[in-house]
């Protein structure tokens, strides 16, 4: 028998998916504008800002409305508090997409000076973190979404070293410092995409089992997990 309720999760869960689809181009425009020295990218990054918020504000409004009128219990309650969660979380990756994109239009505007190799395979860790959480999410997956969370490690220990090779290569060449300095942001602003992955991955674990694991011990994927 089909639940009163039932249209109304299927109709959040496309909006927050139509919303994650857009913050996962969002990513992608701003790390290959920075990659590929594309300013066009960067205009795409801004567009799509302005169409997410759109989506942050109806996702809400979605959310309060079957709070106010459908009073669900259990696994529905769950869901829709995920969802308000990752909403959110959604809403500050593309705000942190738009940061990547504005130091890369500072960066741009000198000749290379600094290239930190690392910072390549730190935006791919990344875009792969955004995109299987996605997955994640689409999927309910959990054995999925515990593989996100290992990742957090890798693309903080990528911070450290972009933001120690940047220092050194300012250190020894002052005229690089602006340049080392969007680097470094660039930089921090991926770790906190990566950030928000892992809290869309606890909410995707608590919505499909109820286990809350924000505080707790992170429990290692499995061998094969670990695979791309």
């Amino acid at each position: 028998m089909i639940r009163h309720i039932d249209q109304g999760l299927s109709q959040l869960n496309q909006k927050l998916l139509t919303m994650a689809g857009l913050v996962e181009q969002a990513v992608e425009c701003a790390t290959d504008a920075w990659r590929f020295r594309n300013m066009a990218k960067i205009a795409d990054v801004y567009s799509i800002e302005r169409r997410v918020n759109q989506c942050h504000l109806d996702v809400d409004a979605a959310c309060v409305q079957l709070l106010a009128l459908q009073a669900p219990m259990a696994k529905d309650l769950r869901f829709i508090v995920s969802c308000i969660k990752i909403n959110n979380d959604l809403e500050r990756m593309v705000d942190l997409a738009v940061n990547i994109a504005n130091n890369t239009e500072f960066y741009l505007q000198a000749p290379t000076a600094i290239h930190i190799e690392d910072l390549s395979q730190m935006s791919d860790e990344v875009r792969i973190m955004v995109r299987e959480v996605l997955d994640a999410f689409v999927k309910t997956d959990e054995r999925l979404a515990r593989r996100v969370l290992s990742r957090d490690d890798r693309v903080d220990a990528y911070k450290r070293k972009i933001v120690e090779d940047c220092l050194g290569q300012m250190k020894n060449k002052p005229d690089r410092i602006e340049q080392g300095m969007n680097l470094i942001f660039i930089a921090k602003n991926l770790e906190r995409i990566g950030d928000h992955a892992t809290n869309i991955a606890e909410d995707v674990i608590f919505s499909a089992s109820g286990q809350d694991i924000r505080h707790a011990v992170p429990t290692p994927p499995k061998e094969n997990d670990s695979a791309e």
